[in-house]
């Protein structure tokens, strides 16, 4: 769900392109140190890579070059801040500069938990000195956002086009100055599936002007194709779109001298002999000539991993009698299937290593750019204010709400690995005069455990809670494990091990830490994988609340032994 384009008149930054010289936009702004995490990273450190380059689930992902740089969007669901933009200067290394979207439209409806609703798959294109966000939601329609800095500020959302089911939309400026929009459909929604639709746009491109030509069926031979990405070359237009659903789908590429067809098909790549299932909807790149050599090809793609949600992996790229060849191609059939590990793609000079945030000190102004919470927040969640340590105030939760799935005020990220151990510590000081308060560590997915203090007449509670079928309004069944001092400092952690199996424990000291409960296994959310993350609750109405103080948050490798 995210796609190119190619303009002689707008000077736009494709992978397409290489020809002329492309005016450079402000560079992103980073103030803090940059961050390597603990638990994986992509570059081996001898010139090669491991996939995935970006081992969390940043699903459905776009990207395009400008100059020396990369820029990466995507799906972000009901996630807030949403829109991830993540920058890169090899394709490997992956740093999250901002998000584009501060709060979801419309914004009463997403004041509320979507699970699996709100932003699917988005497209970046870098065009006239600035950068389109092109995102849909299934719901109300594709929505267009810009900015000429890429870590911000961007633009509220504009309506380009209205209706339900329209999904997965990218632009293309073609040569003669006709923007065009190509776009899926979701069968949910739209009451039809599989089929590949092309609009005209206005000059700005803010505005869809005609109802469209289907310019390819995929029922037959490619069913469930979606996510097409619109690239034009050597007078070709190309529409690369993943079909066969995505856990065991395929890479498709569409090709045509008229922009509407007819296409001829090509599978580009599948799993092949591989153990990277689908492989999903992704983005073509190129880098820079160098010294006289023309700019490689390369392919950013997902791999559905279940709990550990969808992970992106970069694949190399070649070009056969104007076909692409996506991963490597051993029997010559002009069909890749995805490496593992390759030779980093030539960018003409080495860059430090950096991924994305995960561990969190609490010592800035403003939360780290990895935690999101569960609908639009509101300015009495949670306070920094520069003194060390996260404060997060009881929200109460909405009446209806069965358990922690429908709480909109969970502060969470997504899993960076497939073996981590999560530590924080925190203070609870809860209202006196109210009962069940609550504050904790999760892991959020359809079901979910967490570890938390509890208020009560009797003081606090230390509570290990498992969730089955959250998401099926299910209740959560709770264990006490001991009465804790009011104000006293708390530890809580998970270790998450192979298949996503998590281990809570909890410690006074920060030292001797004792099991609470049996092992939890962590399940998908709605379109996502499982979560991490902390929250702060109550039930009932009052004219103050409590408050957890969280001192930090720490991702970790998991330790050898079982001391968790």
């Amino acid at each position: 769900m995210n796609y190119l384009s190619a303009s002689s008149l707008s000077l736009l930054v494709l992978v397409a392109l290489s020809a002329g010289a492309q005016p450079v936009p402000p560079k992103p702004t980073a103030v803090e140190t940059p961050y390597v995490s603990k638990v994986w990273v992509s570059d081996l450190g001898n010139g090669m890579y491991k996939n995935p380059v970006l081992n969390a689930d940043y699903s459905d992902p776009d990207a395009c070059r400008v100059g020396d740089d990369y820029y990466m969007v995507a799906s972000s669901f009901d996630a807030i801040p949403g829109l991830p933009i993540l920058h890169s200067k090899d394709l490997v290394s992956w740093s999250l500069i901002g998000h584009a979207l501060k709060r979801q439209p419309p914004f009463p409806h997403f004041e509320k938990t979507q699970h699996g609703n709100g932003v699917w798959a988005p497209a970046i294109r870098y065009h006239n000195r600035e950068f389109y966000i092109y995102y849909p939601d299934p719901d109300f329609g594709i929505y267009l956002t810009k900015a000429t800095n890429p870590a911000g500020p961007w633009s509220e959302p504009e309506l380009v086009e209205g209706g339900k089911g329209l999904i997965d939309p990218c632009p293309l400026w073609d040569d003669n100055g006709q923007v065009y929009l190509v776009h899926g459909w979701a069968g949910s929604r739209a009451g039809i599936k599989s089929i590949i639709t092309i609009k005209k746009l206005n000059d700005e491109g803010t505005r869809v002007i005609d109802e469209g030509v289907i310019v390819y069926d995929g029922h037959e031979t490619d069913p469930t194709i979606e996510g097409p990405k619109l690239y034009k070359r050597n007078g070709y237009y190309y529409i690369f779109a993943p079909a066969g659903g995505v856990p065991t789908g395929w890479q498709l590429v569409l090709r045509s001298k008229a922009i509407y067809g007819p296409y001829e098909r090509k599978v580009v790549m599948d799993q092949g002999k591989s153990p990277i299932n689908g492989p999903h909807q992704g983005a073509w790149v190129d880098t820079k000539p160098i010294n006289g050599k023309p700019g490689e090809d390369w392919f950013l793609h997902f791999q559905d991993k279940e709990a550990y949600g969808r992970v992106v992996h970069l694949q190399p790229m070649k070009w056969v009698a104007d076909w692409p060849v996506i991963g490597v191609d051993a029997d010559g059939d002009g069909k890749g299937e995805p490496v593992l590990t390759y030779k980093k793609p030539a960018v003409g000079k080495g860059y430090p290593i950096v991924t994305p945030p995960e561990s969190d000190e609490f010592n800035a102004t403003r939360l780290g750019r990895q935690w999101q919470w569960q609908a639009n927040p509101k300015g009495t969640w949670h306070t920094t204010s520069n003194q060390g340590f996260l404060r997060l105030y009881s929200y109460k939760v909405p009446d209806e709400t069965k358990n922690n799935w429908d709480v909109p005020n969970l502060l969470l990220q997504k899993f960076p690995a497939e073996r981590f151990m999560v530590t924080t510590k925190l203070t609870f000081k809860p209202n006196p005069k109210l009962e069940n308060e609550r504050t904790g560590l999760i892991i959020m997915g359809q079901s979910y455990a967490n570890l938390v203090l509890r208020s009560s007449k009797d003081g606090l509670g230390l509570v290990y809670g498992v969730c089955k079928k959250a998401s099926e309004g299910k209740p959560e069944e709770e264990t006490v494990l001991s009465r804790i001092n009011q104000h006293t400092p708390v530890y809580f952690r998970v270790a998450v091990t192979d298949g996503a199996t998590c281990q809570f424990s909890y410690s006074l000291d920060g030292k001797s830490f004792t099991k609470a409960g049996d092992p939890f296994q962590a399940e998908v959310g709605r379109w996502i994988g499982a979560k991490m993350g902390i929250f702060c609750t109550r039930t009932s109405q009052s004219n103050d609340s409590g408050y957890a103080d969280f001192d930090w948050f720490r991702v970790e490798p998991v330790p050898g032994g079982s001391n968790f």
